[in-house]
């Protein structure tokens, strides 16, 4: 039974990576689409445990403005939007969810505002960082890698490449924290999430951090070992914060997974809480820290 569930885990797992390296890869409207659908079936996931709470969250309305922000956010970055026009979308949705709480038969309430307005940043507006972050197209924040990769489409790209070495870092901290934590750990990180402790959080971000100061040398950016190793101990922050979040509405709504659509992994969820935060901090941080480790 434990080999089978371990078997599933793995078969999963390895379907779900191989899945977003092709994406990732292709990006576009590939990538805009597939994590359409990934946020749908993950926002639906989530209403459902505000639902266990009594929370009657605008379910449609910000389902809805969630495809428009990624759709607006694709548009945007690849020049056929104006900026102006992709950045009201968070605000007229938020208006939107409101005016569809106020019209219904028992008026909405200060929850399923909130539940409503958390969704759309949760699962809207940080995962279209992920949009963002595959088109960015700065010429002088990556060497050609030619030794690397050929790439005559051109698919491979600083986009493609930062997008991948924050896919990498998160996965690193996973993986080192769970192996850390199982070899090493003793003392918990925190009661909301009782199988997770220090040693393995030290464990996930020394992992990250190893695989951003690599992604430094490989983008020869200046100081590349500094600032990798900056973007790791980030990133392996908020895929941590990410967790522990998801973990905290789980364990309020009573639920032990968010959902069962992955075998082995649980929900939708369950899998992208560590990927929620990472892309914003990456995204943000490459552009503030653009003198320091540009060519």
């Amino acid at each position: 039974m434990l080999f089978g569930f371990f078997s599933k885990r793995i078969l999963s797992g390895l379907i779900a990576g191989v899945f977003g390296l092709i994406v990732v890869f292709r990006g576009g409207w590939w990538l805009t689409f597939a994590i359409g659908a990934i946020v749908h079936l993950a926002l639906l996931e989530f209403f459902r445990m505000a639902e266990f709470k009594g929370i009657r969250p605008a379910t449609k309305t910000t389902l809805v403005a969630c495809q428009l922000l990624l759709i607006t956010t694709q548009l945007e970055s690849s020049g056929g939007l104006s900026g102006d026009i992709s950045a009201a979308v968070l605000p007229v949705s938020g208006a939107a969810i409101c005016c569809w709480l106020l019209l219904q038969p028992v008026t909405g309430s200060i929850a399923d505002i909130a539940a409503s307005i958390f969704g759309l940043f949760y699962l809207g507006y940080l995962p279209s960082h992920w949009i963002k972050l595959r088109n960015f197209s700065d010429l002088n924040l990556s060497v050609n890698l030619q030794s690397i990769a050929e790439d005559p489409s051109g698919m491979i790209n600083f986009g493609f490449k930062i997008t991948l070495a924050t896919c990498l870092m998160i996965v690193a901290s996973d993986i080192g924290a769970y192996f850390f934590g199982k070899i090493l750990g003793k003392h918990p990180l925190s009661p909301i999430s009782p199988s997770k402790t220090i040693e393995g959080a030290i464990g996930g971000f020394l992992s990250a951090i190893a695989i951003g100061m690599i992604s430094g040398v490989l983008f020869q950016w200046k100081t590349g070992l500094l600032i990798g190793g900056i973007l790791g101990v980030l990133i392996s922050l908020f895929a941590l914060v990410g967790d522990l979040t998801e973990s905290m509405m789980k364990r309020d709504a009573g639920l032990k997974d968010s959902g069962n659509v992955l075998p082995g992994h649980g929900g939708i969820l369950d899998r992208i809480d560590s990927f929620l935060f990472a892309p914003a901090i990456v995204y943000y941080s490459v552009l503030l820290l653009m003198p320091l480790i540009s060519n």
